[in-house]
């Protein structure tokens, strides 16, 4: 059967194509399918008899019109999310209840929330979203998974598992239990303290941790039971050489827990000493790496490479912070509830932060940002607070209603319901200023204030007082210390006020810390930083004049597309340096903490080193809550990083540097005639840095300014002062050289006669580059793998016994005879893996690459790297490949693959085909595989496994699983009764 979502994704990809257009016909439909993919559209495959009838199958993804002429034409279909969207800002009344017009974004690109975070953030890119997860493996915070067992759910608690992870926490609990206590009574101690069941091999293993604790049998009428004290003293590690200090220095610990507070996510213990001299200016104790578990009484150390003991993440504890939380919040409901107390003591709840990571919020106004009013959109909210006034509106316009009765005697604080300029209109507000004859009121639910005429107040009914008030408000992270500031805020009021922008919630505070964004067009905005910028000093910017020419010109940075970023001296430059070099010297003065990044968020600026020297940076993407995307702003240099390598911008030179405006020029050679994305060669790029890189006495010479919003500077390039001649700028010698004269595209043979693989072929045009050396392959390109000596795979992925249960997480949902697993307890494994081949892969120079068909690799997808099989190599240079630990099928340009080290082999691959337990395997309609998405998708669900098809590649292996959604307290949904129900109507027997 062929792959319904990936032809779904095809034919989306070439609807959206010509989305500008009067629509596709159906022949051009098949025509452009197969130029993009190389075969024909498989309607008969998929169970239709024409392609029509698939078309019309797929109203999620093609609407159907006649054009003028009569002929069917076809256009990608409006998500039901954003119609929704739209459709709920038009309802919207803010206009006529501000008096002020509102410009309203009525073309949201809606978000996903979230999949799933575990105790981890979800991370935004100012152009895409990206969303990952964390699990925190400590004794205070669990993942939210399944919150209860299904009928006759006894998960196995055998199976692998991760020594080093028991022997942490086994040490946690005897810290809590000097004197020692039985083995029978550890199984429960640990199922309490960590929601998790002791793996059975683990108490076989007791007696062989001699360096985490002793095992003793003493007399006892039940011999069964053993007494686990603490070792006296630690064992040596070697007997040639002294034993490691016990215990660490109460200073040492101080130091340590400064640092571990700084990142609540986590940090690798590798990074300690590098981190530990930055801040203290001296070395870290070699010892304390030595034996991690001296930091356990202060810390949890976590193992999420288990064959790799070195690669340890250690989290601070929390427990006390969040007891002062938990106080913290306490106080704070109680002291908004006294607020919106009237005077009978009714009170109001509290308004509740939507558990979304990124809910849709219409941004009322802001006088401060650090106290920014809006209002949630959704269910619950903006839905929740119509439908009331709905009902006000009802009961205040009865006729022989009493409560049509103004006020007489209005008192301050009091709520009341008045009746707005419009007399249709009943809104809750609550009284701020009593006058002669009329009174000042605050509308609670909308953000603004208006003196009114007494006649207008009424009594607020009891009825009235569930909704919490929908205006709050939010403090926008990055702009604290300019909250303000005049710029800020006129900026703030022309981006933001009056429209429906996205909320990544950072902290959930009272006041939640908040970057929003505003996703209307086709780039993504972020609006925090947008602000930030409103404070530079344009006047500190490059010097840009048509016909110009700039000596001692530095080119800092050369991109794979021929784009090249320039400094050019100027007194923006010349400042920067000034101030850089005194940072430099301020942070070896300073022996603080204060200047670790404890909270990255896109857009954010601060500092990390370039080349030995602290540089300015801006986040530009998160990969879970470790490591992360930056650019160096005055260089642009793109860099993957993690956490730990970021500092704060002292404070007294932040706002000089947030003066001054970035010195890097973004720039493309001019007159050379390279047509198409991606048409630069890697000799091309290659030749162009060894040219121009790290010198400074480069010149050029302006020929254009293009000033669209992804302004570029076209200019004339030369490595020495003669641009007078433009015979001699290097635009001349790459357009006379053959660098960008292509080999021929690789495509895969249909040809194979003998029943082995397809083979690769290669077509040279006439005089490109050849490979050198009397070789078939560039340099440093492997051999093909049909060659070598096959790469290890993973091992499989360790599955429960039939008719037993395993916590999963569904990553892909096609239909109940096709969606894709995932085992919770590795999850966190994994994101620590992707996060390890950002840094890897995001630092590795660029080599060719011959793809075979059927091999596994590296992929860049979007902003992350994935373990990849490849299922297709495309004539146009694009690659179909499986995200092998995800279940996704992708296109990506060959030029985003490199080979899977064997590192990134050690953890098996997450995804695992599986099908529906309980239901007939048959042709599911588009309307029942909906349903079943929608309650499976994106999910934390229990999974009974039925059987289990083994196969020859893991990515083969197929389940059969009863889903079983345990997330409502009084019952247990079991998915294959919903499917059940489906009539054969809606399903056709295969």
């Amino acid at each position: 059967m062929a792959d319904v979502e990936l032809v779904k994704k095809m034919l989306r990809e070439v609807l959206t194509a010509n989305k500008s257009g009067p629509g596709v016909s159906l022949s051009r439909l098949q025509s452009e399918y197969k130029d993009l993919t190389g075969e024909q559209i498989p309607h008969k495959q998929m169970g239709h008899g024409n392609l029509d009838a698939l078309l019309h199958s797929m109203p999620s993804v093609v609407r159907m019109e006649r054009n003028r002429s009569g002929e069917m034409v076809y256009f990608a279909s409006v998500s039901g999310e954003t119609a929704h969207v739209a459709k709920l800002v038009a309802r919207q009344r803010t206009s006529k209840k501000t008096g002020r017009p509102q410009m309203v974004n009525c073309q949201m690109r809606v978000k996903p929330a979230a999949p799933l975070v575990l105790n981890g953030k979800v991370c935004v890119c100012s152009v895409q979203i990206t969303t990952v997860f964390f699990f925190r493996p400590d004794n205070s915070l669990h993942p939210p998974g399944p919150q209860h067992s299904p009928k006759d759910y006894n998960p196995s608690a055998g199976g692998n598992y991760s020594p080093q992870q028991v022997q942490g926490r086994l040490r946690e609990v005897l810290n809590k239990y000097s004197n020692g206590f039985w083995v029978s009574k550890l199984p429960q101690l640990y199922r309490e303290l960590y929601k998790q069941d002791l793996p059975s091999e683990a108490l076989k293993d007791l007696e062989h941790w001699t360096h985490v604790c002793t095992v003793e049998k003493p007399c006892s009428s039940n011999p069964k039971e053993l007494l686990l004290p603490l070792p006296l003293t630690p064992p040596s590690s070697s007997p040639s050489h002294p034993a490691s200090p016990s215990t660490l220095s109460p200073d040492l610990k101080r130091k340590l827990g400064e640092l571990l507070v700084k990142y609540s996510n986590g940090l690798w213990a590798h990074a300690l000493p590098k981190l530990y001299l930055d801040t203290y200016k001296t070395k870290l104790p070699e010892h304390v790496l030595e034996n991690l578990s001296l930091l356990s009484d202060f810390c949890t150390v976590d193992y999420p490479m288990p064959d790799n003991p070195k690669r340890a993440i250690l989290y601070k504890r929390t427990r006390e912070e969040e007891s002062c939380n938990r106080r913290e919040s306490v106080e704070e409901r109680r002291a908004r509830e006294e607020v919106g107390r009237r005077l009978s003591t009714q009170a109001v709840p509290p308004l509740l932060i939507p558990r979304e990571e990124y809910p849709s919020v219409l941004v009322v106004e802001a006088t401060n940002t650090n106290g920014v009013i809006l209002r949630y959109i959704g269910e619950g909210y903006s839905q929740a607070q119509e439908a009331l006034e709905d009902e006000m509106r009802e009961f205040y316009c009865c006729q022989d209603n009493n409560s049509r009765t103004p006020l007489t005697s209005p008192t301050s604080g009091q709520l009341t319901a008045v009746r707005a300029e419009e007399e249709e209109e009943i809104l809750r507000a609550q009284v701020t200023e009593v006058m002669t004859d009329k009174v000042k009121v605050y509308y609670v639910d909308h953000g603004f204030s208006e003196v009114i005429s007494k006649a207008k107040v009424f009594e607020l009914h009891d009825t009235f007082f569930k909704l919490p008030f929908q205006a709050t408000k939010c403090k926008l992270a990055g702009l604290e210390n300019f909250c303000q500031e005049p710029a800020v805020l006129k900026k703030f009021e022309s981006m933001a006020s009056g429209k429906i922008l996205l909320a990544e919630i950072l902290e959930r505070e009272q006041t939640p810390l908040v970057v929003l964004y505003d996703t209307s067009q086709d780039d993504d905005v972020n609006i925090n930083a947008a602000c930030i910028k409103a404070l530079q000093d344009k006047t500190l910017a490059s010097p840009l004049q048509v016909n110009s020419a700039y000596m001692n010109v530095a080119v800092r940075s050369v991109c794979s597309d021929g784009t090249i970023y320039c400094q050019l001296p100027s007194r923006g430059l010349a400042k920067l340096t000034e101030i850089l070099e005194k940072t430099e010297a301020y942070f070896h003065s300073q022996v603080t903490s204060e200047f670790l990044v404890s909270r990255p968020f896109c857009g954010k600026g601060c500092l990390a080193r370039y080349k030995g020297k602290w540089s300015r940076v801006e986040i530009t993407n998160l990969h879970g809550s470790r490591v992360l995307d930056i650019l160096f702003i005055d260089l642009g240099v793109q860099a993957s990083v993690e956490v730990f390598e970021l500092r704060e911008v002292p404070p007294p030179f932040l706002r000089d540097l947030i003066a001054i405006p970035p010195q890097a020029v973004k720039c493309c050679l001019a007159d050379l005639a390279v047509s198409g994305v991606g048409s630069w060669t890697p000799d091309a790029v290659q030749w162009l840095r060894d040219a121009v890189l790290n010198s400074t006495d480069c010149s050029m010479k302006i020929a254009k300014l293009d000033k669209t919003k992804r302004s570029v500077v076209h200019v004339y390039l030369f490595t020495d002062k003669n641009f007078h001649d433009p015979t001699r700028s290097l635009n001349h010698q790459m357009a006379a050289s053959d660098l960008f004269k292509h080999q021929g595209d690789v495509f895969l043979s249909s040809h194979s006669s003998n029943g082995t693989k397809p083979q690769l072929r290669r077509a040279h045009s006439g005089s490109g580059p050849r490979p050198t050396g009397g070789t078939s392959t560039p340099p440093g390109t492997p051999p093909p793998p049909s060659t070598t000596a096959p790469i290890k795979l993973p091992p499989l992925l360790d599955l429960p016994p039939a008719g037993h249960n395993m916590d999963i997480y569904v990553s892909v949902a096609c239909h109940p005879g096709h969606f894709v697993l995932q085992p919770w307890r590795d999850m966190y494994k994994l994101v620590v893996l992707m996060g390890e081949m950002i840094l890897y892969y995001n630092k590795t120079e660029e080599k060719p690459l011959k793809v075979e068909k059927n091999q596994i690799y590296a992929a860049k997808v979007e902003n992350n790297w994935h373990r990849v099989l490849v299922k297709g190599v495309l004539t146009n240079g694009l690659v179909s490949v499986y995200e092998l630990d995800y279940g996704k099928h992708e296109l990506v340009s060959g030029t985003q693959l490199r080979p899977l080290i064997q590192e990134f082999r050690q953890l098996p691959f997450q995804g695992i085909t599986a099908q529906l337990a309980g239901v007939k395997p048959r042709q599911w309609s588009e309307e029942a595989s909906i349903v079943f998405r929608n309650h499976v998708e994106k999910k934390p669900l229990v999974a009974q496994l039925e059987a289990v098809q083994e196969a020859h590649h893991p990515w083969d292996r197929k389940l059969t699983v009863f889903l079983v959604d345990t997330s409502q307290e009084e019952r247990d949904i079991w998915v294959h009764d919903i499917m059940a129900e489906f009539t054969d109507e809606l399903t056709k027997e295969v």
